[in-house]
């Protein structure tokens, strides 16, 4: 293994975690490198960063090959300014030189069977929307990891389904499309960087032929102290995963808003069935 390697598994895990014997490679690497960014130059991105990562998101696995999905690019500060307002007013999305809203993509598919003249009933079914929603979050990652490799620095933006109807009439969205998440994209700022965030140990979440949670309490236990120490080492407040995790869990005031997306969706032609 390479000292890059072991350096980063510690960053990403805390101590005492064992680094297993491998020969990492290069893209694992740049994997485990992954950090939140959430301050950025106004520097434009490199002439054909974007077409770049699209590409890369569109080499990854896609269920059927039904290409389910669908991505905006906005770049206009004004759109911008009004797409943070509708997502919490995170500052990020404004100063972001780029922001890509990936969207659920039955529409297109729709308009196919309609100029085909097929039947397209299986667009109705939640497993379908469920392919629609696993296939975008693939194909972002893909992106992600090109932007990230062009020395970019993104952040998710999952607050973009807050006032999913409104992004939806700012993006002038047709039937049968829907807003999965948000993605900024910028050069990271060096005066306000960004580090690794610890995760759940590999013991935790890494089953082998059945699931097991015996030893999950004694991970969760370790975890909520790695945790509390790099909120610590952030300058945040020091609270456990467990005191960060479970309010968002605790009643629908925390969605803050996304409480009622399936009546979006439906407004938006999901029969979801």
């Amino acid at each position: 293994m390479t000292d890059r390697f072991s350096a980063l598994w510690e960053e990403r895990y805390g101590p005492d975690v064992p680094v297993p014997s491998v020969t990492p490679d290069a893209i694992t690497e740049s994997l485990m490198a992954h950090r939140t960014v959430r301050a950025y130059l106004d520097t434009p991105l490199p002439e054909g960063a974007l077409e770049a990562a699209i590409a890369a998101a569109q080499s990854a696995s896609s269920s059927c090959n039904m290409q389910i999905w669908s991505v905006v690019a906005i770049e206009d500060q004004a759109r911008k300014d009004r797409l943070a307002t509708l997502a919490s007013n995170q500052a990020h999305i404004r100063q972001a030189p780029l922001l890509l809203v990936w969207l659920i993509d039955f529409g297109r598919l729709k308009r196919l069977g309609e100029a085909e003249g097929q039947p397209t009933e299986n667009l109705d079914y939640l497993d379908t929307f469920m392919v629609g929603a696993v296939d975008v979050g693939i194909a972002a990652q893909n992106a992600v990891a090109s932007f990230e490799a062009a020395g970019l620095g993104i952040v998710y933006l999952g607050a973009m389904r807050n006032n999913s109807e409104a992004v939806a009439k700012e993006l002038n969205l047709p039937p049968l499309t829907a807003v999965a998440f948000g993605l900024s994209v910028g050069f990271p700022d060096p005066d306000r960087p960004a580090h690794i965030k610890p995760r759940l140990a590999p013991s935790v979440v890494l089953h082998r032929e059945q699931y097991d949670a015996s030893g999950e309490q004694e991970g969760v236990t370790r975890y909520n102290d790695v945790y509390a120490a790099f909120q610590k080492a952030e300058g945040l407040p020091e609270k456990r995963w467990a005191d960060a995790t479970l309010p968002r869990l605790a009643s629908p005031k925390a969605l803050h808003g996304r409480d009622h997306l399936r009546d979006v969706l439906e407004k938006q032609g999901f029969r979801l069935r």
